[in-house]
């Protein structure tokens, strides 16, 4: 078996780092980060959603939610990459797999918009 060369993967502060780890670890990694992205998309529907769908809440308020939820789509989109890539670095290095806070400030967020627009229904 070939080893990958090292020097032409991106992004190198990533690849550069440690040994190829198991495939299996490194596709569980991928898994995770495409749910991310699809969470990304998702909210990404729902703002564009709350942007079309007229409610009978105040047009401030709808308004708000949409740019709350392209923000976090935004968001995710991002922490998505940034975990993948910690996690793989983590892996090649043989090191524990980092702490990752962004999926419980994405469920706050979420449980307050979604208080917010019950309150406001």
């Amino acid at each position: 078996m070939t080893r990958p060369d090292d020097s032409k993967r991106w992004p190198r502060w990533v690849y550069g780092q440690g040994e190829e780890p198991d495939y299996r670890f490194t596709f569980a990694n991928e898994r995770t980060y495409l749910a991310w992205i699809r969470t990304s998309l998702a909210l990404l529907a729902a703002g564009v959603a709350l942007d079309v769908v007229e409610l009978s809440v105040k047009p401030s308020v709808q308004h708000a939610l949409t740019l709350v939820f392209v923000g976090l789509s935004l968001f995710s989109a991002v922490a998505a990459w940034l975990r993948w890539a910690k996690s793989e670095r983590a892996m090649r290095r043989a090191e524990p797999l980092p702490s990752h806070g962004f999926s419980a400030l994405v469920t706050l967020v979420l449980v307050v918009t979604a208080l917010l627009l019950a309150v406001s229904l």
